[in-house]
């Protein structure tokens, strides 16, 4: 079964578009009304920080682009990089204090630290507060690390092929011998080892690239062990990818609720939601947007899992409507491929307003969670059901609904994302 022909949920009479929503500034999600005034006074700290950074940021471009500046400009210039100085001790002062009082903050000031790190984790600390997230600090799994490298693993020579597709421009992933593409293969095939259901799946490797980035490989590891085991990604990986299945599921529903116009235009154009959606499910946006980008929307993902996904997503649909309503399928690829990645480059801030600007309803994610399985359930009944001069089936299949893009969309890297493993 194709998913196009997979059947699509079931919409509620009163299921209506969400009107296309104005370019906002950056600002507080709308978690923060719950806040008391001195939590309020710090968000606003943090967004002066970020509006200035922007600001910075903007002033920089406008000087190197052209020699009209005046010295008026540059001491504005000068005046917000002192102003921002100050902000950014600031915000080094408050992430101290979190991570070196974590408990507290997760049982006493959970909203804060929501909205916190909504607004992004600073570079400095995310290595600590990454794994603080997700309880990997003291994890036995790490005493076996070395002796794991020790071993030989299946799954070898498809990671060593991948490594060198994955971040191609970073500096730290730069050529055969790089320090990064070892690490990266050590965390791959240590994973590969422990959990040999799994073994290796490409997508994966941009996930720990991103970690490694940040912490070291023994950390690095752990971390990802707690993402596979608690963050539904071992479920998205698992040979079958019928988590992946799921979430394409659910975003369909959600397409169809919010957006229905442009998901009656898509069907139009054979446009699968798979061909799109996949990669952003299986690396989390690590190969739709650059880093910086892709980074902020990782810092939510720690926190809140794959809600955030199904948020961001929608969300690129929402801001994109008018003009991929406009399209054909070849230019919704290219769309997606040339334009959409860049869109947020200058505020991330404003795409994780718009993320939860989205209407999220988690009971009817866990009902679409059933009726998906009830669905898969009857399909396999109906597999299993022996025919006259029909061969026995051999076994699960892959979910038709997770084998990826029929006609990938790959993001800033060369290479497209897809499911590829190595037999066992």
């Amino acid at each position: 079964m194709s998913l196009s022909t997979m059947a699509s949920p079931t919409l509620s009479p009163d299921s209506s578009s969400q009107e296309a929503l104005s370019a906002p500034t950056c600002s507080p999600t709308s978690d923060s009304e719950n806040l008391s005034p001195d939590e309020l006074e710090l968000l606003a700290k943090l967004e002066e920080q970020n509006r200035l950074l922007e600001a910075d940021s903007k002033s920089m471009r406008s000087m190197n682009g052209s020699r009209r500046n005046s010295g008026s400009s540059l001491v504005s210039s000068s005046s917000a990089s002192s102003n921002l100085s100050h902000l950014e001790e600031d915000t080094w002062i408050l992430w101290g204090r979190i991570a070196n009082e974590w408990e507290e903050w997760r049982r006493r000031k959970e909203k804060l630290l929501k909205e916190l790190i909504r607004k992004g984790i600073p570079h400095h600390f995310r290595a600590i507060v990454w794994q603080l997230l997700c309880s990997a600090t003291d994890m036995p799994v790490k005493n076996q690390y070395s002796e794991l490298l020790k071993m030989s693993s299946p799954c070898e020579k498809l990671i060593r092929r991948d490594i060198a597709r994955t971040y191609p421009e970073h500096e730290f992933f730069k050529g055969q011998d790089s320090l990064g593409q070892e690490v990266l293969f050590n965390v791959m095939k240590a994973y590969s080892l422990v959990d040999r259901e799994v073994g290796y799946c490409q997508g994966s490797a941009f996930i720990v690239g991103l970690l490694l980035m940040q912490m070291p490989e023994e950390e690095a590891f752990c971390v990802f062990v707690r993402l596979m085991q608690e963050y539904r990604l071992r479920e998205l990986f698992k040979p079958s990818m019928a988590e992946l299945g799921l979430c394409i599921y659910q975003f369909e529903y959600m397409l169809q609720e919010q957006l229905p116009d442009l998901n009656t235009h898509f069907r139009s154009q054979s446009f699968h939601t798979s061909m799109y959606a996949s990669s952003w499910f299986l690396t989390l946006f690590l190969t739709t947007f650059p880093l910086p980008v892709a980074t902020r929307v990782f810092d939510i993902f720690m926190y809140e899992g794959l809600e955030i996904v199904f948020r961001v997503g929608l969300a690129l649909l929402q801001v994109n409507q008018t003009e991929l309503m406009q399209l054909d399928m070849e230019g919704m690829s290219q769309y997606f491929q040339r334009v959409i990645p860049h869109q947020f480059d200058s505020c991330p801030d404003k795409l994780v307003l718009k993320a939860y600007q989205v209407k999220y309803n988690p009971k009817k994610m866990k009902r679409l969670e059933k009726e998906y399985a009830a669905m898969k359930s009857k399909e396999m009944e109906e597999q299993i059901e022996i025919k006259p001069g029909a061969p026995t089936p051999a076994g699960p299949k892959q979910d038709p609904a997770a084998r990826g893009p029929a006609s990938p969309l790959p993001g800033p890297h060369p290479e497209p994302v897809a499911p590829h493993r190595e037999p066992h």
